[in-house]
């Protein structure tokens, strides 16, 4: 009878060991999983984050889009009604000065347009690549978010200059009202 207590005198503290391993081994998994839950929270606010920017540049960029789809149209009508103008005047006065007339408002709102066309693209092609940088995530990967903010605050500075040669070609089309 003493080999079989002898065992399980034996077995209590290799099983004491196995207990402490297997609290020890319970224990690391619990932070580890409790870690993993905050970095995966961590992740889904930067990623819904992310997802909120795009949503609202792809809202700016279609706002600009028909901004710009506008100013075309403002620039049609504006040519057509700067020729009926100048028509008018022909046939009233001296050709000649009319035409120059004509000509030369004809050129400022060309020149005006033509910038509010640009700045306009210029403003699109921004916004898309930073919607495009935003979906690939590709700031966050190198220079981190402040990277992505400082493009974000360049392209707001674009099409603000891009709103403004539209307010500036607004000006020179009601100059031309009569």
């Amino acid at each position: 009878m003493a080999a079989p207590h002898a065992r399980s005198r034996a077995a209590v503290p290799v099983l004491g060991v196995l207990l402490v391993a297997a609290l020890a081994l319970g224990g690391y998994l619990w932070l580890t999983t409790v870690r993993w839950q905050a970095d995966s929270a961590t992740w889904e606010a930067q990623a819904r984050r992310y997802a909120d920017r795009v949503a609202e540049q792809r809202a700016e960029t279609s706002a600009v889009e028909a901004e710009l789809v506008a100013a075309r149209e403002q620039l049609a009508t504006a040519t057509d009604r700067i020729t009926d103008l100048a028509n008018e005047k022909a046939q009233l006065g001296d050709r000649n000065v009319v035409s120059q007339l004509e000509v030369d408002q004809q050129t400022r709102v060309s020149e005006a347009a033509a910038v509010v066309a640009d700045a306009l693209d210029q403003c699109i092609g921004a916004q898309s690549r930073l919607i495009d940088a935003l979906a690939r995530d590709d700031a966050a990967t190198s220079d981190g978010p402040a990277a992505t903010d400082r493009f974000a605050s360049d392209v707001d500075d674009l099409c603000r200059q891009a709103v403004d040669a539209h307010d500036e070609l607004r000006r020179e089309l009601r100059g031309t009202a009569p």
